[in-house]
């Protein structure tokens, strides 16, 4: 079982880590923490407690905490979409906290609703087709993943988007850039 300790723990690290900081509002920070270890201790992962999870590890990567949308929203919005994580200005109360628009996509959060039929499975091939995600990398710093998109920013180097390429498996491994 994740105590709450650990949580709070790993999320102050990680937001130190970002130049970022947990919201100041203590009653909203004690119920995100406690959702997230609630989420940790029923699917065996932090999933964002303020999003639907399916349940299932891979359809979830995506809302894993610290999702894959929050550097983005910070960035725009002054917090994330839970408003766990925000800037400076929001937390020395320069700034209000206030409702963001959800970028998770629609397909996504019907996954977490059970409302489609499709199935988290592992790809039958190395170019990852039967699950339309595919082998990533970032030319700065060398990360890989193996997703259906790269992630806003990459969780090494923190180079944007367009700084990642696909591996494409063949006898010897090439690249081809992403449209």
């Amino acid at each position: 079982m994740t105590t709450l300790d650990k949580v709070r723990s790993r999320a102050e690290q990680d937001a130190k880590s970002r130049g970022m900081f947990l919201t100041p509002d203590q009653k909203l920070l004690g119920n995100l923490l406690e959702g997230l270890r609630e989420n940790e201790d029923r699917y065996g992962y932090p999933s964002c407690p303020c999003r639907i999870a399916s349940g299932a590890f891979d359809a979830d990567r995506d809302i894993i905490c610290p999702c894959d949308y929050r550097d983005p929203d910070v960035a725009e919005f002054g917090t994330c979409y839970c408003s766990l994580y925000v800037d400076k200005d929001v937390h020395e109360g320069r700034k209000e906290a206030k409702p963001i628009p959800e970028r998770r996509p629609d397909e996504k959060q019907l996954r977490g609703l059970g409302l489609t039929e499709e199935a988290p499975k592992a790809a039958a091939s190395p170019g990852g087709e039967a699950t339309g995600r595919r082998l990533l990398y970032c030319k700065q710093c060398g990360y890989v993943v193996f997703r259906d998109e790269p992630p806003y920013v990459c969780p090494i180097c923190r180079a944007k988007r367009e700084m990642f390429e696909e591996i494409i498996p063949t006898q010897g491994y090439l690249t081809r850039r992403l449209p």
